[in-house]
């Protein structure tokens, strides 16, 4: 399923095996946002390159190879190489993104893009209408739910197997012009013509805020965007003036980074005091940069958790470290990332852009959580590795890299070096890495969207409320016969014996939740899904036991 948004290379293949271990076993992350999960933390502004530096030796090199060569050369490809495998001795996230990605790279940072604000999905080389954004363009054109779009800009893209990738540079274009849409309404065979008239999208990077119980508030944040600040004071101000939470779990699951500053000024606020130390930043060529709170809370959070995974880096870290290292709050999941560098991007002439690393940003104990790139073959299969050494399903296999001692506030011994090591420890769910959920897992989304287009009515189901929905609606036995078939008739192999009930179950609460995003979005889907979230489960236990760390705030 997709957005009329762009996805963004992704650099090297560090992120792949997190995406396995974590996207794929998890099920957290819905599939709807065409994203870079590559950990970053980068400066807010541009910045201009140092004064004085020209065309040196490598450029040099480069013309006489052109111009003398025995054989014909492509200039551009050799230039790639030479600054890939520049970058490659560097370390891991020094890059560069050349003028075509850059635009794609910054959208993800700046919060918003320009498109038709269409959520779809590729059904049988159909591309499907999954829900038009609300007073976006689309809506505003009369696009529907369930729509199948046929036509863009004259060009037929039904049944022809085209790439997503393909659809959304078609999709998208320039706030304010037009873009001619040809659409198939449920039976009908007469098409329908829409002219859209492109806007500015937005890329939320909090996915949902809602309260677990009557003091508790749940806010998941994917990403540290230019927009993440105010879209956390938002959920923030709607949780304790309209919902009375004072509790809060904060999940960063997944959350691959962004912006420092976004993160120090989320974290400000949940600090009382004024110029706590929440984070610090210094390299050879960079000075000490020290951030601390401004004491000027706008909200009262009393007991905080913050929940963390392998998919957590960056600034998700920093913020993740402050909790910790100030006693502010519990720290549950599982090791982080492990990414305490900073990036500072460089415009070049030709419009593409470096993106280098300036610093090393350390915690307030002083502890630098970026885990070792020397080998860059281990830092590739260092994810993997903890899958492989059994880390992600017992505490006691989790590796300190870095044995130096640091402290909290209370005085705690915490560690460096290989991420944020969490204060409760929870497992993966070792079932969702079961062959046969797997297998079933890819063909929900699908399945799901047919299951509500054609077998049964949405609208009565969403009128009784997603409340109502979660307390009655029960996935029958041939809802789940139905996948079984739906993934067989695509080549999934599943056992003569059946699933086993494990399973089934898993499976079943997959396609309750999937139903649930289909009626009532993304609040229907975490909430159904954080009903068997194990995270989610522990952290509420906590704060009922009242164990966060909050004695320096008290």
């Amino acid at each position: 399923m997709y957005q009329d948004q762009p996805s963004a290379p992704n650099k090297l293949s560090i992120w792949l095996p997190l995406l396995f271990a974590v996207v794929l076993v998890t099920g957290m992350l819905l599939g709807m946002r065409m994203q870079s999960n590559m950990p970053r933390l980068v400066v807010e502004q541009e910045t201009p390159g140092p004064e004085g530096i020209g065309q040196g030796q490598i450029e040099e090199i480069l013309r006489y190879i052109e111009a003398k060569y025995v054989d014909e050369v492509d200039k551009a490809a050799l230039t790639q190489e030479v600054i890939d495998d520049l970058l490659s001795r560097l370390d891991p996230h020094s890059n560069y993104i050349s003028a075509e990605a850059l635009q794609e790279v910054n959208e993800q940072l700046k919060g918003n893009f320009d498109g038709i604000g269409v959520e779809f999905m590729v059904l049988e080389d159909t591309i499907v209408v999954v829900t038009p954004l609300a007073g976006g363009p689309s809506e505003t054109a009369g696009i529907l739910a369930g729509d199948r779009i046929v036509e863009i800009a004259d060009s037929i893209i039904a049944g022809v197997n085209m790439d997503s990738g393909d659809i959304i540079k078609m999709l998208r274009g320039e706030k304010g012009t037009d873009v001619e849409i040809g659409i198939l309404r449920g039976k009908e065979t007469t098409l329908r013509n829409f002219t859209v008239t492109r806007d500015e999208i937005p890329m939320n990077s909090v996915d949902i805020s809602y309260m677990l119980d009557n003091t508790t508030g749940y806010i998941k944040v994917n990403r540290f965007s230019a927009t993440t600040y105010e879209e956390f004071m938002k959920a923030l101000e709607d949780l304790v003036e309209k919902q009375g939470m004072k509790d809060l779990i904060l999940d960063l699951r997944h959350n691959p980074g962004g912006y420092l500053q976004q993160a120090t000024n989320m974290l400000s606020q949940l600090f009382k005091e004024k110029d706590q130390l929440l984070v610090y930043t210094e390299g050879d060529a960079v000075s000490r940069s020290e951030y601390t709170s401004t004491g000027r809370n706008f909200f009262d959070v009393e007991d905080i958790v913050v929940l963390i995974d392998e998919g957590s880096a960056s600034a998700s870290e920093i913020v993740a470290g402050a909790i910790q290292d100030h006693d502010r709050g519990v720290i549950i999941g599982r090791r982080s990332f492990g990414k305490g560098l900073v990036q500072e991007q460089y415009k070049l002439r030709d419009g593409a852009a470096l993106r280098l690393t300036v610093a090393r940003y350390y915690t307030p104990s002083g502890r630098s959580i970026q885990k070792p790139y020397d080998d860059p073959e281990a830092y590739e299969h260092e994810m993997y590795d903890r899958y492989e050494t059994g880390e992600l399903e017992t505490a006691k296999n989790m590796l300190i890299q870095d044995s130096t001692a640091y402290y909290t506030d209370n005085g705690r011994v915490v560690y460096g070096g290989g991420g944020i090591m969490p204060d409760i420890f929870v497992p993966i769910d070792t079932l969702a890495l079961h062959d046969d959920y797997l297998a079933l897992r890819q063909y929900v989304p699908q399945y799901i969207f047919r299951y509500l287009a054609e077998g049964t009515d949405p609208a009565a189901l969403s009128e009784q409320g997603l409340d109502q929905f979660i307390a009655d609606f029960e996935i029958k036995d041939s809802l789940l016969d139905g996948l079984m078939a739906y993934a067989q008739e695509r080549g999934v192999t599943l056992p003569d014996e059946g699933l086993s009930e494990p399973v089934k179950n898993a499976v079943r609460h997959m396609l309750k939740a999937r139903i649930a995003k289909q009626l009532f979005e993304d609040e229907g889907y975490y909430k159904v899904w954080n009903m068997q979230d194990d995270m989610v489960k522990e952290a509420v236990k906590a704060i009922a036991r009242s164990t966060s760390l909050t004695a320096s705030q008290q």
